[in-house]
């Protein structure tokens, strides 16, 4: 039975949402709807037409047999500042001080409003790379990780500190912490990433840069493509970081344990080239 123009438009915006970066065909449409292919481009011209006045993503028409439409999710740059800037002032409460200069983040990377918004700006920062897997470590970066893959619509990976069982056979790196400069170890179950996969990696908090390091060389161990890697949020550091090239949504630029106060503002993805 055929059901309301009105309503499927809905349906359908509701199904390209929920499957991003998946090429669907006019075909899978006309058969869902009953209705000619003709009558489905109407209604994605409709749909892209709302979707770019919304500023939530590109509907991509990728013509021939073989072709169709593809939803990318994307945040605009003055949304995505928008967001962050919130975030900020979220991060800066003084309660959030913890022994040793250390800030409290569980409860942000818990907030499910707060993790969709990582998620999408992430995610907007890569949205037109050929991204395979999204790479992070256990524990805190595990959300972060699953809410970009999400948007992606591309698998994440956890690195562990130590291997299980239940892993199977593994790949292990050696690394250097950043902050202790301690020798640590990171695994990695040799069935989670394929050779020649395009990996992002992502984590939570950034200071010295040994663990990213660490992922980064687990990524070439399994002869994969580092693409790139982003942070919540990085620390000020003294001293040379072991990694340059990088993202971060915000910089704790200050924490002054006297005062109680923390100061954190966008990091370097909204710094203007």
């Amino acid at each position: 039975m055929k059901i309301k123009r009105s309503e499927r438009m809905i349906d359908m915006t509701y199904y390209l949402i929920n499957h991003p970066h998946e090429l669907v065909s006019l075909s899978f449409f006309a058969e869902k709807y009953d209705s000619a292919k003709s009558s489905m481009s109407e209604d994605l011209a409709i749909i892209k037409k709302r979707f770019d006045a919304q500023g939530v993503g590109d509907l991509l028409t990728i013509p021939g047999a073989a072709g169709g439409v593809k939803f990318v999710p994307k945040l605009s740059q003055a949304d995505a500042l928008r967001k962050v800037k919130r975030i900020a002032t979220m991060l800066s409460e003084s309660n959030r001080l913890l022994p040793g200069g250390y800030v409290y983040l569980s409860d942000l990377l818990g907030n499910p409003y707060i993790l969709k918004a990582i998620g999408q700006i992430i995610a907007s920062k890569y949205a037109d790379e050929k991204i395979d897997a999204v790479m992070t470590i256990a524990t805190k970066g595990v959300p972060i990780a699953q809410s970009v893959a999400s948007y992606l619509n591309v698998p994440f990976v956890i690195v562990r500190r130590d291997s299980k069982i239940t892993e199977g056979p593994t790949v292990s790196v050696n690394y250097v912490s950043g902050s202790s400069e301690r020798i640590e170890k990171m695994a990695l179950s040799k069935r989670s990433l394929r050779r020649g996969s395009r990996v992002l990696v992502v984590d939570d908090f950034m200071k010295g840069g040994g663990t990213l390091n660490g992922m980064k060389s687990l990524v070439e161990e399994f002869e994969a493509e580092l693409v790139g890697i982003t942070v919540f949020a990085e620390g000020k550091f003294n001293g040379e970081r072991q990694i340059s090239d990088y993202n971060s949504l915000l910089f704790v630029s200050d924490v002054d344990l006297k005062t109680k106060t923390i100061t954190v503002v966008p990091g370097n993805l909204f710094n203007e080239n």
